[in-house]
């Protein structure tokens, strides 16, 4: 009899292994399934921005090698509107398969922040896929200013309060959050020029309309500077920058003090890890290559890819900064 019980409870322990294992596999076959079927159609990159910008411009650049490492055809959709809120809401609210992507930069974590209308939460409505592109912003002054030297230029101000006047590309823009940021590191007191766009920013610290102009790199912005009609003191990215030539370090007077633009890659919340994994690995196969790297500088930024959980940690910190800025320069939602 216990021969017999022994034998049964062989058997039944046998069985409930089969069953376990099966249980197991019926787990796992879904998701790998799911892994090797994905992409099993088109996928649509969002850009909340118009045509023609950098934002733009970077996507579109990504989008050739990108469907010859995903083996689908890759769409660029621009849906621009109320700062780019439009067409991040769009994404948000998109199925979360992994077929709707949302290319953003800074925006994403500054809108809900100054607008009514982002009624998005950039760590609860999105999973990262991975950082795309770092551009650096730059302190660059009108060439009249007597300062060669960040720190210089801070003694200037200092000795100023309230008569050193800065540009930015409107209310509540990254421009002016990061000169807001600048002087409260810096202890000075500026005064804050609007104007309608970037490109009305070069014109006013050219033309003397204003001493001072943090901006995004580029070759125009280079140009001025090497012929000498403008002055660069620094750079906001944490090393010597080739987008900068010959510019230093910002938080080399300002310890830990780093100004830097972020594209990057969204999806929707719940998209599956696998899925999210999947774009993850062609993206950084696709801006590893020597030509897209080329592609990005001559465009004004650097190709920079990460893992889902580094792009995750700077949104989050990014969010908690600014939170403080906004909250400290008194910007009000509109």
């Amino acid at each position: 009899m216990s021969i017999l019980k022994k034998a049964l409870g062989s058997d039944i322990v046998r069985a409930g292994l089969v069953i376990a294992c099966a249980a197991a596999a019926a787990l796992v076959l879904p998701q790998a399934a799911r892994a090797q079927a994905f992409p099993s159609k088109p996928i649509t990159i969002v850009v909340p921005y118009p045509p023609g910008g950098t934002t733009d411009a970077l996507a579109r650049l990504m989008q050739e090698p990108l469907q010859k490492q995903l083996g689908q055809v890759v769409l660029i959709e621009n849906r621009p509107g109320a700062s780019a809120v439009l067409g991040t809401k769009l994404v948000a609210r998109a199925p979360a398969d992994g077929y709707t992507l949302l290319f953003p930069n800074n925006g994403l974590v500054i809108s809900p922040l100054v607008s009514k209308e982002a009624s998005y939460a950039p760590l609860k409505d999105f999973v990262p896929v991975s950082l795309v592109s770092l551009q650096p912003m730059v302190l660059v002054i009108n060439s009249a200013v007597p300062a060669t030297t960040t720190q210089q230029f801070i003694d200037y101000a200092k000795a100023r309060p309230g008569q050193i006047e800065y540009a930015s590309a409107g209310p509540a823009s990254f421009g002016q959050l990061s000169s807001e940021l600048f002087a409260r590191r810096s202890g000075i007191k500026l005064v804050h020029i609007p104007y309608k766009g970037q490109a009305p920013t070069t014109q006013a610290v050219l033309t003397g309309e204003v001493k001072m102009l943090l901006s995004t790199t580029s070759p125009q912005l280079n140009g001025f500077v090497k012929e000498g009609k403008l002055r660069m003191l620094g750079t906001g990215s944490p090393q010597a920058s080739v987008l900068a030539p010959g510019a230093v370090p910002l938080n080399q007077t300002l310890p830990n003090f780093n100004l830097e633009v972020w594209f990057g890659l969204l999806a929707p919340a719940g998209t599956p890890r696998d899925v999210v994994t999947r774009l993850n690995d062609a993206i950084v196969k696709v801006l590893a290559q020597p030509e897209i790297k080329t592609s990005f500088e001559q465009a004004g930024a650097l190709a920079a890819s990460s893992t889902p959980e580094q792009f995750g940690a700077r949104i989050a910190e990014e969010y908690a900064n600014w939170t403080t800025v906004v909250k400290e320069a008194g910007i009000k939602p509109e």
